[in-house]
């Protein structure tokens, strides 16, 4: 019998010809500059999950033998500064890490500071500390990751625990989203602001399911169970994905707040033991 490769290549991974184009320009310059240091190149987020559209980002996992830095890491920041200004308007869209395998297979916040690229023009490729949020990143990319070379995902990842993702959850909630109440300009933007009432459905899922569910499934459930007053921001928030580069509206900004309020107000009934699940 024929021995299967443990380190494969997917040739379209995913169903969008331009952003495979993209990918595989990503995948063999990474190649180049990494060489044996590459593991495996994986995707996650909304490719991984299947609500990939227009608005969406290109979500990547570069899983190295070891740290990257020095020249490697110069190398990487002028590669990704190259795609960023090519003719793919996808180039712009890259947002993914590079990360040791040791640091990919259990979460450790003491090593968690890894090359990390945000989308967005103007971005580059720096040092980024990964938070908690990055155990619920682990989580989808170890059960729904494509690969586009290397290993299943769920090889190198350790099995995500429910309760892990709630704390996550809450975690990320508490430190990133709470003080938003007291300064949310970055919901003025109305990409993020839609961001941020898609995420509030998400960690709401989370804290009451101890799984991860995609904006769509999380959405249609918020507007199910939470009650009719929370179903027209809801309904907005999905159609101003299509216009991230608009400001949002006044309304909306506020419903936002009073939808991260709500969300902090029910985390409260969750006391997450610290071991086990």
């Amino acid at each position: 019998m024929k021995q299967s490769n443990p380190k494969t290549r997917v040739t379209h991974p995913t169903p969008y010809p331009d952003v495979n184009a993209v990918l595989h320009v990503l995948l063999s310059s990474v190649r180049t500059i990494l060489g044996d240091h590459v593991v495996g190149m994986y995707l996650y987020g909304s490719l991984a999950s299947g609500d990939f559209d227009q608005s969406s980002d290109v979500d990547f996992v570069v899983v190295t033998t070891d740290e990257i830095a020095g020249d490697l890491f110069s190398a990487l920041q002028t590669m990704h500064a190259r795609i960023a200004a090519g003719d793919s308007r996808w180039g712009t869209e890259l947002e993914g890490s590079y990360i040791p395998q040791h640091a990919l297979r259990c979460y450790d916040p003491a090593h968690a500071l890894h090359p990390h690229i945000d989308r967005g023009r103007g971005e580059s490729l720096r040092m980024m500390q990964h938070d908690s949020d990055w155990i619920i990143q682990r989580h989808i990319l170890r059960e729904q990751g494509l690969v586009v070379t290397g290993p299943a995902p769920h090889t190198l990842i350790d099995p995500v625990l429910p309760n892990e993702l709630r704390r996550a959850a809450l975690e990320t909630l508490h430190g990133w989203w709470a003080p938003m109440l007291d300064d949310p300009t970055r919901l003025n933007s109305r990409g993020y602001q839609s961001y941020a009432v898609l995420t509030m459905c998400r960690m709401l899922y989370t804290l009451h399911y101890g799984t991860v569910v995609s904006k769509p499934v999380a959405a249609h459930w918020s507007q199910e169970t939470l009650g009719e007053r929370w179903v027209p921001l809801i309904e907005r928030a999905w159609a101003g994905r299509q216009k991230p580069g608009s400001k949002a509206q006044s309304e909306d900004v506020n419903g936002t707040l009073d939808l991260i309020g709500y969300t902090l107000e029910g985390s409260r009934q969750f006391e997450i033991p610290t071991e086990g699940s």
